[in-house]
């Protein structure tokens, strides 16, 4: 029986879900471990597949008796065949740099605002629960996400309200914080996104997210200080060193420079109001970099379950929809 796991290259991959009954055996396979198939409606598992139109039907009674296997995933009512989806997730986890809309949309045979709308969607997927609160040794360190000011249009600069220099004005903060060799022995990476860069934003996302007692590694930005009030709080002041022993934030640093280049190399411009997706996106990636790529598609196929974003969600016209 075809499992998820049988392609191991990208080729592979393109051979295999052209085939549509290795993606249905595969989608089944995430979302009915037991071979059971239920109604995602009622949760009955009298249900029957109706082959010539590839749907199943639930013969308990209620109004949505037929349902494709889209249904209760972030496939749900797209007219792409699977076909096309799980390729299109096999290289949104697996490309380095990640892939543009414009690319996937040469790749795929669709409209680059199609694949820009279903790699947002596959983002969704990328998206993890943080699993309680880190422990041990963490580092945490802070940057911003935005255009240089000599490079925007003069009506851009106007709206977010910038000048030619160095100004910081109109770019967004991100927070990270990295747990050294984590439960699978390689560091993990968890962001966020900040208001702003104030001692209350910085240090209440640390104590939201790691443990009283635990080993905090930091620069010397004047908003964290007073960390070691319940942490043991290293400092290291970049003016003067970058290193000093085991007290560093270049695992932060690292993971930075994978960001800025996939956002400067292959998104050049995101707004603001999309940011937190692709920072699921490189996340899953660093996460996850230690198994290969069959088992990174795997894993990200688990996701789309339960799972939904609409178009007018994603543009912002309304709030997002879960299943």
């Amino acid at each position: 029986m075809a499992t998820v796991r049988e392609p191991k290259t990208l080729q592979q991959a393109i051979l295999f879900f052209a085939d549509y009954q290795n993606c249905h055996k595969a989608v089944i396979e995430i979302r009915w471990p037991d071979g059971k198939v239920r109604c995602p409606h009622c949760g009955s598992e009298n249900v029957t597949y109706l082959e010539s139109v590839r749907r199943f039907k639930c013969y308990a009674k209620h109004p949505k008796a037929q349902f494709s296997l889209k249904v209760g995933t972030i496939f749900e009512d797209s007219a792409i065949g699977l076909e096309k989806w799980l390729p299109a997730l096999w290289l949104l986890t697996n490309c380095k740099n990640g892939i543009s809309s414009y690319e996937l949309a040469r790749a795929l045979g669709v409209t680059q605002k199609t694949a820009w709308f279903m790699l947002s969607r596959l983002r969704l997927a990328l998206q993890a629960e943080n699993g309680g609160k880190i422990s041990g040794e963490v580092e945490a360190d802070e940057t911003y996400i935005g255009g240089r000011a000599r490079n925007m249009h003069r009506s851009k600069r106007d709206r977010v309200g910038v000048t030619r220099g160095r100004s910081v004005a109109g770019k967004t903060v991100v927070m990270g914080l990295l747990d050294r060799h984590g439960k699978n022995g390689h560091s993990t990476i968890r962001t966020e996104i900040l208001g702003s860069l104030r001692t209350k934003h910085v240090q209440s996302h640390v104590r939201n997210h790691v443990e009283a007692g635990a080993v905090v590694n930091t620069d010397a930005f004047f908003s964290y200080r007073g960390l070691d009030r319940d942490y043991v709080h290293n400092v290291v002041d970049h003016a003067e060193a970058y290193v000093d022993g085991a007290i560093h934030t270049n695992g932060m640093e690292n993971f930075w420079s994978l960001l800025k280049r996939a956002i400067k190399g292959t998104y050049v411009s995101i707004e603001p109001f999309h940011l937190f997706r692709y920072l699921d996106e490189q996340s899953f990636r660093f996460n996850n970099r230690g198994i290969n790529d069959a088992a990174r598609f795997a894993l990200a196929l688990k996701g789309i379950i339960n799972k939904r974003l609409t178009y007018a969600a994603l543009t912002g016209s309304e709030l997002p929809q879960t299943c």
